[in-house]
């Protein structure tokens, strides 16, 4: 990729929009399990949507592999985490459930809110269709801050019901894979959270969540872009 200004306008949009996602995510986590009875994160300065606490957790995969991942595809991708007591997460498996749930939960949230502020938009002809390069479905009429504005609003549409789908695909050591415990006695939970606590299913469930990432979320994508354009 090269650098020319529009790639470093693009790279700045994509990275507010990732670094901004993954932070509302963890600290959707953070703030469940604290009020289900786990204050780990909380400890930690993870109950906040400042982003640093975050990136200080993870620079690795906040800073370092986004960027590098955007001008090697042209998209980012990274990873961020809040810490949480095991023992209060074998104890109160539906809490632990619960609690993993929130974060592909505030994805879903974003997804909605821009896709309103996209509406919104087109109907007061800020903007128009896009060509849908990388993944501007929308592109601003009259450019200046409407043309910033839909970059921004169009990336945090398509990442975000990407990480929701992501996060959902019950495989360790994915938030999915938590998510199940809400359909399980406490003593299957317990069973199951020992059984998936083997460190090759998370690699393997890395694998194959990767492999089943392109075919749920391009059909998923085409789908809520029918709802956004009605």
């Amino acid at each position: 990729m090269e650098f020319t200004p529009e790639t470093i306008f693009l790279g700045v949009a994509w990275y507010v929009a990732f670094l901004f996602s993954l932070t509302v995510h963890e600290a959707a986590h953070a703030w469940a399990a604290l009020k289900l009875g786990d204050p780990t994160a909380y400890r930690g300065g993870q109950v906040t949507l400042n982003p640093i606490p975050h990136i200080r957790r993870e620079p690795f995969g906040t800073v370092l592999v986004p960027l590098i991942s955007f001008f090697l595809a042209g998209w980012m991708m990274g990873w961020a985490s809040a810490p949480y007591d095991p023992v209060w997460a074998a104890r109160y498996p539906k809490r632990s459930g619960w609690m993993a749930l929130a974060g592909p939960v505030s994805n879903l949230l974003i997804v909605i809110l821009s896709g309103l502020c996209l509406r919104v938009g087109i109907a007061r002809g800020i903007f128009a269709p896009g060509t849908g390069e990388h993944l501007q479905f929308v592109q601003g009429v009259g450019g200046g801050g409407s043309e910033g504005a839909a970059v921004l609003l169009s990336i945090l549409f398509a990442l975000n019901l990407l990480l929701f789908l992501f996060n959902l695909l019950p495989l360790p050591p994915l938030d999915g894979a938590s998510v199940i415990q809400l359909v399980m006695s406490d003593e299957m939970a317990l069973k199951y959270r020992q059984f998936i606590a083997q460190p090759m299913f998370g690699l393997l469930g890395l694998v194959v969540a990767w492999k089943l990432l392109g075919v749920i979320f391009w059909p998923m994508l085409f789908v809520a872009l029918q709802i956004l354009f009605l």
